[in-house]
């Protein structure tokens, strides 16, 4: 018989899918890494238990601890599951641009969630990096996650996403591209197929109102580029630990509403229900067009699922509101 001991088991060895309609003008085949099969439905079920399973190794999480992050919602999802097979309770702090849906999952598998203000300074006693760091340091026999410098994250991509993408395309990979907000992933990634094959192009999808692509560009970190954007799970007012530049070969930015409408197109003309980001990804190759030769292999990550975004990029009377379509 053939079975996962428990759910925790079935992370990992993700389906590659290929890309048809969204991408027949381009010369070269992609093929999209689906992370939404993962039991949690995104990518960051990976790194969710490689963290624990670290931290659980050097003493940092003790028996009946106490989780405590901030996340856009599926890091949480990955440590809230982890966390009931594991028997930790789980505090999370989310920004009240994240969809409710989000909330709500993290809820419905026993975590507490606290909503903070998305429009302030990362350093504001209200933002949720602060009251994720300030309920870390207050609340006994708890771990603070902080999955942006926690190298756990990357460890773990670069452990089995990596390897994975590099198996199922026989080596062939030749670009990888995919929405960077921790970083782990790209990171991760990048750094076992630039060990495989040198190479091998890493593009990263940004979103306007992030600071990643002119610092990967110019080595500044400008405030003048954050401001307030509706893209979910991409770009940062912070520099996290574990984005590793070195191995990135460049950036493309994606507007909110490019992003929302190949959300929507995602569904409807690849059958592909996904989130947010992966709208924004797909548009990210789509712009790097010319980069690409007949004989490439692209590789683009989908990060989580559609489930995420019924109220927001699947709901019309939302697109309408916000200007993305007629």
């Amino acid at each position: 018989m053939k079975y996962a001991e428990n759910i925790l088991g079935t992370i990992g060895n993700t389906p590659m899918v290929k890309m048809n309609a969204l991408v027949k003008d381009l010369p070269c085949l992609v093929l999209a890494k689906y992370e939404t099969f993962n039991p949690g439905n995104s990518v960051k079920d990976r790194m969710a238990l490689q963290m624990i399973e670290d931290a659980e190794a050097d003493g940092r999480l003790k028996p009946g601890g106490t989780i405590i992050e901030g996340t856009s919602g599926n890091t949480g999802m990955g440590l809230a599951l982890a966390a009931v097979i594991k028997g930790y309770k789980c505090i999370f702090v989310m920004a009240d641009k994240q969809s409710k849906e989000k909330v709500d999952i993290m809820r419905a598998v026993g975590a507490e969630v606290i909503v903070c203000p998305t429009a302030v300074e990362p350093d504001d006693p209200r933002s949720y990096y602060s009251v994720s760091k300030r309920l870390g340091e207050e609340t006994p026999n708890s771990w603070y996650v902080n999955q942006y410098d926690n190298p756990s994250n990357c460890k773990a991509h670069f452990q089995s996403t990596g390897p994975e993408i590099w198996e199922q395309t026989d080596g062939k990979v030749t670009h990888f591209v995919v929405g960077v907000g921790t970083g782990g992933t790209i990171s991760g990634v990048g750094s076992y197929l630039k060990m495989k094959n040198p190479n091998v192009k890493i593009w990263g999808v940004d979103t306007y109102g992030s600071v990643f692509k002119k610092y990967h560009e110019t080595g500044i970190f400008d405030e003048d580029e954050i401001y307030p954007y509706v893209t979910e799970g991409i770009g940062e007012d912070i520099l996290p630990k574990n984005v590793n530049f070195g191995v990135i070969d460049g950036f493309t930015k994606v507007t909110d509403k490019d992003a929302a409408v190949y959300t929507q197109r995602l569904a409807k003309e690849e059958a592909m229900f996904l989130g947010n980001s992966a709208g924004a990804a797909i548009k990210g190759v789509l712009q790097l067009k010319e980069h690409f030769k007949p004989d490439d292999v692209v590789v683009v990550l989908f990060h989580d699922h559609g489930s995420r975004y019924v109220g927001k990029m699947f709901n019309d009377d939302w697109m309408r509101k916000m200007g993305y379509i007629e």
